[in-house]
């Protein structure tokens, strides 16, 4: 065994145990793993990195990788000079590395590992797409018209005089790559679209992020501007922080709708919206209870706000005119980049990923996300930011 891998066993037991004592089983659990699989590669790669004469840099950059999992055992919002030396390497180390699982398990074999930085190269181009996010204008075109099963949907060509117009923040994940300075441009650019109606569909903390009140309110303060034309629902990871997510939207005029209704007045007509609860259990049977509380109102467009777009299928035909969509990241990684819709979220589920979806007369726009979470980097799926216009027209 090299003293790299000794190096890394050590690491790892002194990261897994310190994680069990200060934030419990669970924590370590989730670390033990994550940390395992980056370490039985790295070791796998070693004598390569070696042979080309980085080691000392991939050394570095490994260490980056516990040093950033054990600053999280106290989690906080960490400033720029820190995630320049320690986040952002780590991230992109990680992601680079679980991408070369295969020519690790060619090096355990004895066969020389050729073509093992292309995956580093793979991850320096999710690190360009983590932290930027591009403007983007879409057209929904909602026309009534029947679609059997579930799909994509086209967006059609046809549209109104005066669209409803929307700005859709979704899955900002205040971290390492979305900064309170970032999103609260994010913020500031939604503010000067002078959108009819701002629509946050969830999940908006990370481990950092919850360790810093008022986080969240400082990033969204610009939106104070729109109060009463801003409505929220929550995410998944807003289940971990509730009353943190729901003082801090309220802080800013964010009006949080869980499993709740509201109707509102635009220049493009009335909209009621829908915001639905995030729940893993008995969906079909909540959504069921929400919308038979919810009747639909006259000449009113209904727009629900429903972060997982899994649950979509679950929603009453008929009921969800336009569904309003995140949770997915866009897939996150994927081929979008290339033109190709495939995502990693589309080969291994039926959920669908991103973009305009039908069922029956009910529609689903699947945001690719404001920001990211979960595997290191995002990779060939862009995040998501600008105007959503909203074309209600006769069927075709």
């Amino acid at each position: 065994m090299s003293a790299f891998a000794v190096a890394t066993l050590v690491l790892w037991l002194v990261s897994v145990v310190a994680a069990g004592l200060v934030r419990g089983r669970a924590f370590a659990g989730f670390l033990g793993v994550l940390l395992g699989i980056h370490s039985l590669v790295a070791a796998g790669l070693w004598e390569a990195w070696s042979a080309a004469g980085l080691g000392p840099v991939a050394a570095a950059f490994h260490a980056t990788v516990f040093v950033h999992f054990l600053s999280l055992l106290r989690p906080a919002m960490r400033p720029l000079p820190w995630r320049l030396v320690v986040s952002w390497p780590a991230h992109w180390f990680m992601a680079a590395t679980l991408l070369a699982f295969p020519w690790a398990i060619a090096a355990a074999f004895g066969a020389t590992p050729h073509g093992w930085w292309l995956p580093f190269l793979l991850a320096l181009r999710g690190m360009w797409q983590s932290l930027r996010t591009p403007w983007t204008t879409v057209h929904l075109r909602l026309d009534g018209s029947p679609v059997a099963g579930l799909g994509r949907h086209g967006h059609g060509s046809r549209r109104e005089a005066s669209p409803l117009r929307i700005v859709q923040i979704s899955d900002p994940h205040l971290g390492p790559f979305m900064s309170v300075a970032r999103l609260r441009a994010v913020a500031e650019r939604t503010v000067a679209a002078a959108p009819d109606l701002v629509l946050l569909t969830g999940d908006f903390f990370t481990m950092e992020s919850k360790g810093s009140p008022g986080c969240l309110t400082e990033a969204l303060a610009p939106l104070k501007a729109l109060e009463g034309r801003t409505f929220a629902c929550f995410g998944n990871h807003d289940h971990e922080a509730p009353a943190k997510v729901r003082a801090e939207l309220e802080a800013v005029g964010v009006r949080l709708l869980v499993d709740e209704h509201c109707t509102v007045e635009t220049e493009a007509g009335t909209v009621q919206i829908v915001g639905a609860d995030f729940c893993w259990r008995d969906r079909a049977a909540r959504l069921a209870q929400l919308f038979a509380r919810v009747p639909k109102l006259d000449d009113a467009l209904r727009i629900v706000l429903l972060h997982d777009p899994g649950a979509f299928r679950h929603i009453p035909e008929g009921d969800g005119q336009l569904v309003l969509s995140g949770h997915t990241h866009g897939g996150q990684v994927g081929l979008l980049s290339l033109g190709k819709t495939l995502t990693a979220v589309s080969a291994t589920s039926s959920v669908p990923d991103h973009g305009f979806w039908a069922r029956g007369t009910d529609r689903l726009y699947v945001h690719r996300a404001t920001g990211h979470y979960g595997f290191p980097l995002r990779m060939g799926v862009p995040g998501e930011e600008g105007v959503i216009y909203i074309h209600r027209v006769a069927p075709a």
